[in-house]
C-alpha cells in the first residue's frame, strides 16, 4: 500500500479508501491510486483485511446438481449479486440429497471462513433440515419452504403454473394435462397443485397425473403416451427440459404443435425461445433472487439477527408459437 501511495502521490489512508471503497476520495485521485495498482499489479490481501474487519467479504453457497437449469441460474444470479457488493463466493456441492450431507456442506463452508450461507435447498426433506442446523452464522435459503426458521427466497411457482393453466383453458381447450417433476421437489409440487386447483376452479376435469424426473427423456416417454391419444389439445410441462421431449415424441408421431396439441413448459432456458415450435414458457428471474438473497444476508451481517422473512418474486408468462386455440 505504501508503495501504491507513493505511486499514485497519495497517503496510505487514501488508498485504504480507495481499496473499501469508501467516500471522500476525488475521481481524480482515484483514477491515480487504481491506476498506480494496475502499474504495480497491487492486489488487496484479502486474509489480513479480514482479521482487521472481522469479515472475510465471502459467502458459501450449499448447491447440488447444478446441471439442472434452476440451481445453476439461481447459483449464478446470486455470484452475480455478490460480486456486485464485493464479496467472493465459494460453493461447496452436496454429495447426496439428505440433511447429513446438507450439514456436512455447511461446516465445511464454516471451516473457510464465509461471513454468511446461502442454500439452494428446493426439496421437500430441506424444510426439515434447517431447523435442525445449529449455524451461528447468517444464512438464507432459496426454495426452501416455509417453517424453515431462516429467510428464504423463493419465486411464486404457484402463480406461475396457474398462469400458464389459465392461459390455455383461456385458449378454448377444455382441460389440461400436466407433465410434473418429481414430487420430492418444493417447486414440482406447488406446480402441480396449482395447475390441479386451476382445473377445479374452471370446473374442468383433472387428468391423471404423469410424474417425469426433469429430464428430456421422461417428458419424451410421457410425450410418446401423450401423442397416442384422443382427448389431449394442451400440456403443461412441469419445465422446459421435458417439453423439449415432449416436443420430439409430438413430431415424431406426426402431431403438429400447436395445431393438434399446445405444450407449455416452465423456466424460459436460453433455448425455449429456438425450440420448434417456440416454446410459450414461464420465466423466473433468478437474477432477481440472487439480489435478494443477498440483500437478506447483508442485513442479518449489520443487524446481527435472523429475521424470518419470506421474500416472494413473481415469475412472468412468456407467450410464443407453441400454443394456440384447439
Amino acid at each position: 500500500m505504501e508503495d501504491v501511495a507513493s505511486l499514485a502521490g497519495v497517503s496510505p489512508m487514501t488508498v485504504s479508501r480507495v481499496i473499501n471503497d469508501r467516500g471522500g476520495v476525488r475521481a481524480e485521485t482515484r483514477g491515480r491510486v487504481l491506476a498506480a495498482m494496475r502499474e504495480l499489479d497491487y492486489r488487496p490481501n484479502i486474509a489480513a483485511r479480514a482479521l482487521v474487519t472481522g469479515r472475510a467479504r465471502t459467502l458459501g453457497v450449499v448447491s447440488f446438481d447444478t446441471t439442472l437449469y434452476g440451481p445453476a441460474s439461481t447459483l449464478d444470479g446470486i455470484d452475480l449479486a455478490a460480486r456486485g457488493a464485493g464479496y467472493f463466493v465459494n460453493v461447496a456441492s452436496m454429495r447426496s440429497l439428505d440433511a447429513d450431507a446438507m450439514r456436512e456442506s455447511v461446516e465445511r463452508l464454516r471451516e473457510q471462513g464465509v461471513d454468511g450461507i446461502v442454500l439452494i435447498a428446493p426439496q421437500t426433506w430441506t424444510v426439515d433440515a434447517l431447523k435442525t442446523l445449529a449455524v451461528d452464522l447468517p444464512i438464507v435459503a432459496v426454495e426452501g419452504g416455509t417453517g424453515a426458521g431462516a429467510p428464504v427466497v423463493a419465486v411464486d411457482q404457484y402463480v406461475g403454473a396457474a398462469r400458464v393453466t389459465q392461459h390455455l383453458l383461456s385458449l378454448g381447450h377444455e382441460t389440461v394435462w400436466h407433465v410434473a417433476g418429481p414430487q420430492d421437489w418444493l417447486e414440482a409440487r406447488s406446480r402441480l397443485h396449482a395447475w390441479q386447483e386451476t382445473l377445479l376452479d374452471a370446473d374442468r376435469d383433472v387428468p391423471e397425473q404423469l410424474v417425469g424426473d426433469w429430464s428430456p427423456r421422461s417428458g419424451y416417454e410421457h410425450g410418446r403416451a401423450l401423442a397416442q391419444r384422443k382427448d389431449v389439445t394442451a400440456v403443461f410441462v412441469g419445465n422446459d427440459q421435458m417439453a423439449l421431449g415432449v416436443l420430439r415424441a409430438m413430431s415424431e408421431a406426426g402431431v403438429h404443435v400447436p395445431g393438434d396439441i399446445s405444450v407449455a413448459g416452465f423456466d424460459d432456458v436460453p433455448e425455449a425461445a429456438y425450440f420448434s415450435p417456440p416454446l410459450t414458457t414461464v420465466r423466473q428471474d433468478f437474477a432477481e433472487v440472487g439480489r435478494h438473497s443477498l440483500r437478506l444476508l447483508l442485513r442479518q451481517l449489520e443487524a446481527r439477527d435472523r429475521p424470518v422473512d419470506h421474500v416472494v418474486i413473481e415469475p412472468d408468462l412468456i407467450l410464443r408459437d407453441s400454443t394456440a386455440p384447439p
